[in-house]
């Protein structure tokens, strides 16, 4: 493969890790070919949105080894999306042996150390098996496959603009702390009119009042005050991101940064020295400036990563490929 050349899209590789959920319980659960999924044409997943999913990466280290950063918090995620579904949990240890299953039979795709390049799992579970009414299927199925990726910024760690939409990403008390299908559906057309305007993507406001961020596309946010605190949005409709915590944490322990999660209001932007977007695909994507109705906030700069911004990506990402120790219990060894 080209290495150089990976991009964030799909690319079919050798094996996927499948079980199916029956009668109460998971069958053993088994690898196989075959990347179509057949299914129940009364299935909830395809009728009422019975359905979620994850996203984390394998890594290849300086010295040839595998890293999955940590998965238990994936597998943990998972277990609350299913419960707010009404789905069946897969277990953590079963979670995270499937997960090391899917890289060992996909090693050729993970891309070497130095490249950039991850190995994305995704692993989904949805509601199947004949079914006409609105209420939980009566089998599930859990899946991971992966797909190998690029490093997510092509020019470097450079920052973007975004545009605050008037759309609602999800309902106060309805599934945005979830990782559903359906909160990444109704996504869709307010990105596609940020894109239409020459932005990232779009930023989402509390479903509530309107006056509070709370994620960035589909991404958490960030900000590092003038005083360099770092501050991110704290909801109940926020999905709670690995990254974030982590960035949370090494923010803390690793910078001495002071941190917190409270109300960032968006008439406040001011406040910020730096900001940003956090999640597993791109890390974190610095944010040059926010467009809010006719107000255009501009924080570091449009076009360089901010100090605290960069020395918070550097610390991730070399404990994600071991350059940097790993805090314990982070990185699964494959």
């Amino acid at each position: 493969m080209d290495w150089n050349s990976l991009g964030f899209g799909y690319i079919k590789t050798d094996l996927r890790y499948i079980s199916f959920w029956k009668d109460g319980h998971w069958d053993g659960g088994s690898l196989t070919e075959d990347n179509k999924v057949h299914i129940s044409e009364g299935s909830t997943a395809i009728h009422y949105g019975q359905t979620c999913f994850e996203g984390l990466k394998a890594y290849r280290t300086k010295d040839g080894e595998i890293n999955l950063f940590r998965p238990d918090q994936n597998a943990e995620r998972m277990q609350r999306s299913c419960r707010r579904l009404m789905m069946p949990t897969m277990p953590t240890e079963v979670f995270i042996d499937a997960c090391k299953q899917v890289v060992k039979a996909n090693e050729k795709y993970l891309p070497p150390y130095g490249t950039g390049g991850t190995l994305y799992l995704r692993p989904y579970m949805i509601g199947v098996g004949d079914n006409i009414g609105v209420k939980p299927a009566p089998e599930y199925l859990f899946s991971i496959f992966c797909v190998p990726v690029g490093p997510y910024f092509k020019g470097g760690l450079t920052p973007t603009n975004f545009l605050v939409s008037s759309y609602d990403r999800a309902a106060g008390n309805g599934t945005g702390a979830a990782k559903v299908g359906g909160n990444y559906g109704g996504s869709l057309l307010p990105g596609a009119e940020a894109h239409q305007r020459s932005f990232s993507d779009a930023i989402y406001l509390d479903p509530t009042t309107h006056t509070k961020i709370e994620e960035v596309g589909s991404a958490n946010f960030f900000g590092i005050t003038k005083d360099h605190r770092f501050i991110t949005p704290a909801s109940p409709s926020i999905l709670p991101s690995i990254t974030k915590y982590s960035l949370l944490y090494l923010a803390k322990e690793r910078l001495g940064m002071e941190v917190s999660e409270t109300d960032v209001y968006v008439d406040q932007l001011d406040q910020f020295a730096e900001a940003g977007a956090c999640g597993t695909a791109a890390v974190i994507s610095p944010i040059g400036g926010i467009q809010n109705g006719d107000d255009f906030h501009v924080f570091y700069s449009e076009t360089e990563v901010g100090p605290w911004t960069k020395k918070l990506y550097d610390e991730l990402v070399g404990i994600q490929y071991g350059d940097v120790e790993a805090p314990e219990g982070w990185i699964e060894k494959v």
